[in-house]
């Protein structure tokens, strides 16, 4: 991501009179009506310290209206109007407070009850003022709405559009009872959610069309049977139709059941992502046009380690000739030469490359390197083709010049980094290598011209007015950064000039950063030690989910989630929403059985990563939270993260219930469960997705619950599984293993990073041709 200066929406006029506000010396209620958007550019020092929250008060209708307040600003505000006597009685009250809602702490929301919050969101001027809220805020809002109504369909209804998304998909099980499907239809949901209530959407709603995207994604194999097998290809042209971004198991669930009968000859009416599963030969078209649709599918769905990927690169490489139409990334060039130099392509080797193959690969030249092109036969290098490789091997450096003085080249750099794509932290280097390597003995006191202002903390670029950084600490010392903390670590520091900012906040935060730094630490982070967390006041739920927001190392997360339970705090949903599948596998096991089925209702997590005792104990606690749903559609959805800890009893359930459960999920079962299941039962599992379990019979777990089956079970399910038991004898054959590919693992693996830029390379060629 480009660096780029804090997000502003006003109109210059409203920044000139913003910059002339921090000098105002009236802020009388009526002068604070009448700034208008101009209002923001009172410092949140200065109200704090200067605002009374009266005045705040009877100003409160305007400033309510001001779009961009900053989170220092929203809670200056609203602390201010709740210490001196605002209260929020109903929801007229709360919807009062517009813009600054933001501004509100969690303990207060959630100290209203559940019809106040629900009287304010169907308030219109309320609704559109929640799309900004802290994603926690949000939590809270959904929490009151729902324990006030009794269905799904109800609370639905009431939620606006910018809440939606913050619904826990357990509340969306539809169940006994009919989905409005244009209240469904009119909300943006998360794929989780959609899939939640697709299977009940598709009975109530026969023409696929009148389906919207939001609602068309959330389709699942489990949903099969709820689509009908003869409606399949419908849906998936409607899913072209209305560009549907669908996930590589939605993708290959909904190939398969299109597929029945038959590869369609008008796949271009189908899904571009089809052709990831498929090869030129099933195309109706040429293997041109085919790779050209490839080139314009969302290659992301297939992982970087999907054999697929290197299937469809030598197909391609096969097919066309090719021409790269911008540089390759340097693991992309290695593919590049791993692939061409073993000579497993048509091309073969390049000792046995002819004038032809070079004109052919002619595009490539560039990324063969040294080693491949002294293997080329002498003779076929003609003076022609040696100029046309000379040309392509040129490089220009026009960037590497002599660096100019500090001076000329620090308001080089003030100017560039506005539209720069440079990274805040590629730009902190470069300001890194501005601190001189020696520097004289500093005077003390801040030069008048770099004391730190309200004006500076807004500047973007400020760390490029603090060089050497030991200026930075000199003005810091009367300066106060509380105010500006939600922007001020977007700035790219240098490492010495974050060192200083970490001495300055230690210094008057030992017990702890305050909440509105937590979740903007930045570049600060690295600096930030286990053992200095271990000494914060992680109070709550929320101060965890800010630090947590930051990504930091397990080491420093698990200091924080400890020192959080240390204090007495739950694990309620929002603290293992903040936790999430990220840090989930940090927790120990008395930690987890701590969690409230109820809690974990709430959450959405993934315990996939961790270990068999962590996906056992949290097993039984999602079995527990979704009993009341067992016998739904849903259930199966709800409980697929979790399926890692079930026993064999459950999975034999299961597999009644027309899952059609992927191999992925498959293969991570817990492994004694597995293998208690017979192949009727691994078939109700599968469904339709039992033809993959052949690809498996080679390799655990699936090698060790063949050799355990009588062989006589296994034809049963007529997809070539072989090595079972033989009626009335002891198996002992070894299973036999698939001899390894021939090109290196090496190539492989690094083959995989090449397909994107090389089918875009073959579209644009295509397009230009």
């Amino acid at each position: 991501m480009s660096f780029q200066p804090g997000p502003y929406t006003g109109n210059p006029l409203e920044l000139v009179a913003s910059s002339l506000v921090r000098n105002l010396e009236d802020l009388s209620p009526a002068v604070l009506a009448a700034l208008g958007q101009a209002a923001l550019g009172i410092p949140a020092s200065r109200i704090q310290s200067s605002i009374p929250g009266e005045s705040l008060e009877s100003a409160l209708p305007a400033l309510a209206r001001v779009q961009g307040w900053s989170p220092e600003q929203s809670r200056a505000i609203g602390n201010k109007l709740l210490s001196s006597g605002y209260q929020i009685l109903d929801g007229q009250s709360l919807a009062e407070l517009g813009t600054l809602v933001g501004g509100l702490n969690s303990s207060t929301l959630w100290s209203l009850s559940p019809e106040i919050v629900l009287e304010a969101i169907q308030l219109p001027g309320f609704a559109q003022h929640v799309d900004t809220l802290p994603p926690a805020l949000k939590t809270i809002l959904v929490e009151k709405v729902s324990s006030s109504v009794g269905h799904p369909s109800e609370l639905v209804k009431l939620i606006p559009n910018a809440l939606a998304s913050s619904i826990p998909k357990s509340l969306l099980v539809f169940g006994e009872e009919k989905p409005n499907v244009q209240d469904l239809n009119d909300k943006p949901w998360t794929r989780d959610q959609a899939a939640m209530f697709f299977a009940d959407v598709v009975k109530a709603e026969p023409d696929f069309n009148r389906l919207s995207q939001s609602v068309l994604q959330g389709f699942t194999c489990a949903a099969a049977s709820a689509v009908g097998a003869e409606r399949f290809q419908e849906l998936a042209k409607v899913m072209r139709k209305k560009k549907v971004r669908l996930s590589q198991d939605q993708l290959s669930c909904l190939l398969k059941m299109v597929t029945l009968h038959g590869i369609p000859k008008d796949l271009d009416n189908y899904p571009k992502e089809f052709l990831l599963f498929l090869s030129p030969s099933d195309y109706a078209g040429s293997c041109r046009e085919f790779f050209t649709n490839v080139g314009e599918a969302n290659e992301e769905v297939l992982p970087r380690e999907d054999p697929r990927r290197q299937q469809l690169l030598l197909e391609a490489l096969e097919c066309l000739p090719l021409s790269l139409c911008s540089p390759l990334l340097p693991e992309q060039g290695e593919a590049v030469r791993d692939i061409l130099g073993n000579g497993s392509t048509t091309f073969g080797p390049p000792s046995a490359w002819s004038a032809f193959t070079l004109s052919e690969l002619s595009g490539l030249i560039p990324v063969l390197g040294h080693k491949i092109l002294q293997q080329v036969p002498k003779h076929i290098k003609s003076i022609k083709c040696i100029k046309n490789i000379r040309k392509a091997l040129s490089f220009h450096y026009n960037s590497l010049v002599e660096a100019p003085p500090t001076k000329a080249l620090t308001t080089w750099l003030r100017n560039f980094a506005w539209d720069s794509p440079l990274s805040r932290e590629e730009l902190a280097t470069i300001i890194g290598e501005l601190q001189p390597r020696r520097h004289k003995r500093e005077e003390t006191g801040c030069p008048a011209d770099l004391k730190i202002t309200e004006a500076v903390l807004d500047d973007d670029l400020m760390p490029t007015r603090y060089i050497p950084a030991e200026l930075l600490r000199v003005c810091l010392q009367n300066a106060s950064l509380e105010s500006h903390f939600s922007q001020i670590f977007t700035y790219p520091f240098s490492n010495p000039q974050l060192a200083v900012l970490k001495e300055y906040l230690d210094e008057r935060y030992p017990h702890g950063y305050p909440e509105n730094l937590l979740s903007n630490l930045g570049g600060l982070l690295s600096f930030i030690t286990p053992e200095e967390i271990s000494t914060w006041e992680m109070s709550s739920a929320d101060t965890l989910a800010a630090f947590l927001k930051n990504k930091p190392s397990d080491d420093q997360a698990s200091a924080a989630i400890n020192r959080y339970l240390e204090l007495g705090n739950a694990l309620n949903a929002t603290a293992l929403d903040a936790i999430g599948t990220r840090y989930l596998c940090l927790l120990n096991a008395t930690e987890l059985g701590a969690i409230e089925p109820s809690s974990l209702r709430l959450a959405s997590l993934d315990p996939s990563n961790c270990s068999q005792e962590m996906k056992d104990i949290l097993y039984q606690k999602a079995k527990k939270a979704f009993s009341d749903q067992h016998r739904l559609p849903a259930y199966y959805e709800l409980i697929l993260p979790y399926l890692g800890g079930a026993p064999a009893a459950d999975l034999k359930a299961l597999s009644k219930d027309d899952v059609n459960m992927n191999l992925t999920t498959f293969v991570a079962l817990r492994r004694d469960s597995l293998m208690l299941l017979t192949p009727s039962e691994v078939q109700g599992l599968l469904g339709i997705n039992l033809p993959e379990l052949a690809q498996w019979q080679n390799r655990a777990p699936v090698r060790d619950w063949v050799v355990q089956q009588k062989q006589s079970e296994l034809d049963q399910l007529h997809i070539g599984l072989t090595g079972g038991t033989q009626e009335g004898y002891i198996n002992l054959v070894t299973p036999k293993f698939p001899a390894p590919s021939s090109a290196p693992l090496g190539t492989v693996a690094v083959a995989l990073h090449l397909l994107p830029a090389l089918l875009l390379s073959l579209l644009v060629v295509s397009s230009l041709s």
